[in-house]
């Protein structure tokens, strides 16, 4: 007989689940928005350049997540096992995040540093696909709406403090050759060759490597009825996957918040992509500059991740998500209307510091909708599902946000070329926002008994 487990091993087995938000976080906070976008867009010259040449690379990676995700998504539900996957992905995570060092300036290979970022990113969304299809096996569905909110809220501490160590030790400034603390990059990192700022792809891949280490010792895959070796279900996968798409269709509640999920989670993380660059581009903001905006929306982002697991409790998830979508739509509306030369329609010097105000206030809100959100559409999603088909549904929630997951970046892509503002380039980010606020009109708040 199989013992139960105690509620340590479950305390171990939880703590050891929000190791991968710690762990994984950097490559969202460092790489995608914050240090190594703005630094890019630096070596270019051009933040309408930059700006596209990323749409393009995120959105090819993205476009190839899309195509994989539901078949192996379904392979892992066959064979009731994920952390083989895991594994595999943490691999391509590691070697993708640590390529980034020979993005140096002086030898720059634009197409080589956006393979490198690809393949570390690929690695990076498909293991929280696996990782996220357990979130049901941890708790029972009161408490799941906490474990998740903490979980994210987990997260967005591991990225605030690898983004202060980035700033305070080695990303050091293009003018100044120092780093925020006025002090040359630590390990005799030349300022001159970018050591410091490049050190961001080692720096994100070791600190995953070593926050991994709770999740592989403590976490395992929960046992599967009815589970098939892995080679029947890797021949089985695409059947299953065909039959669950064709179903899909007559489960109205959990197709409509499907629906609405994947265009305002395709809008958020084109914000997180694009934050960086955007400011960079349009500002003027060094990649400190860059850094201390997102401090400011990681810690508006962890509290209220923790506030938004909490609170889908007391008046479920649906107003939660319904607030946030509504106010991210506006953040991105007003993005749009300021430059240096204007905040808002309201013209202002060229040495104002109202448009860098106005930008840090931005980014807070864009942190702490960003949070709680994601925290909540986690939770929406285990009251719109089948309870005895809990992981497919988590197999369908990874499909949705990456079946689309292309279009916010090639959108911005595509509108930062044509109109050549890098301004105009992010109102698709709008459009998604109200396409998602529609759907959800059609999502039931309570979801099934």
């Amino acid at each position: 007989m199989t013992a139960h487990p105690t509620a340590s091993d479950r305390r171990k087995r939880i703590w050891g689940w929000w190791a991968f938000d710690w762990a994984s976080q950097p490559y969202n906070t460092l790489l995608l928005t914050f240090l190594f976008g703005p630094y890019v867009n630096e070596l270019l010259g051009s933040g309408t350049q930059a700006q596209t040449a990323w749409g393009y690379g995120v959105g090819a990676a993205g476009l190839l997540i899309a195509i994989a995700a539901p078949f192996l998504g379904a392979m892992a539900d066959l064979s009731g096992r994920r952390m083989p996957f895991i594994w595999l992905f943490s691999v391509m995570y590691v070697v993708g995040s640590y390529g980034l060092w020979w993005a140096a300036p002086d030898n720059f290979n634009l197409v080589l540093t956006l393979i490198f970022f690809a393949v570390g990113l690929i690695g990076m969304e498909f293991a929280t696909i696996f990782t996220n299809a357990m979130l049901p096996t941890l708790g029972t569905k009161t408490e799941i709406g906490r474990i998740s909110g903490s979980g994210f809220a987990w997260g967005y501490v591991g990225g605030l403090v690898s983004l202060i160590l980035m700033l305070f030790f080695f990303a050091e400034s293009a003018e100044t050759g120092t780093t925020l603390l006025g002090i040359e990059p630590i390990f005799g990192l030349d300022p001159d060759a970018r050591e410091g700022t490049r050190a961001v792809g080692p720096l994100t891949a070791v600190w995953y490597a070593v926050g991994m280490i709770p999740f592989f010792l403590w976490v395992r895959d929960a046992p599967q009825p009815g589970a098939v070796p892995m080679g029947r279900a890797l021949r089985g996968a695409m059947p299953a996957l065909i039959k669950t798409l064709r179903r899909l269709p007559s489960e109205k509640p959990l197709m409509a918040y499907l629906l609405s999920s994947m265009f305002y989670r395709d809008a958020l993380n084109g914000m997180y992509v694009f934050g960086g660059i955007y400011a960079s581009g349009v500002l003027g903001w060094s990649v400190v500059d860059v850094g201390i905006f997102g401090i400011l929306a990681i810690i508006t982002g962890a509290f209220f991740a923790w506030l938004g697991g909490r609170a889908d409790g007391r008046f479920g998830p649906k107003p939660v998500i319904v607030t946030n979508v509504v106010l991210l739509a506006l953040v991105a509306l007003a993005v749009v209307f300021i430059s240096r030369e204007s905040v808002l329609g309201i013209a202002v010097a060229p040495d104002s510091s109202l448009p860098d105000i106005a930008f840090y206030i931005l980014g807070a809100f864009i942190g702490a909708c960003g949070g709680a959100l994601q925290s909540s559409s986690r939770t929406m999603l285990v009251r719109q599902a089948y309870p005895d088909r809990m992981t497919e549904a988590f197999g369908l929630y990874a499909l949705a946000g990456k079946a689309t997951s292309f279009i916010a970046p090639l959108s911005i892509g595509v509108a930062t070329q044509i109109s050549g503002s890098q301004q105009l380039g992010v109102v698709p980010l709008v459009i998604l926002f109200t396409i998602g606020l529609i759907l959800l009109y059609y999502v039931d708040p309570e979801g099934r008994n």
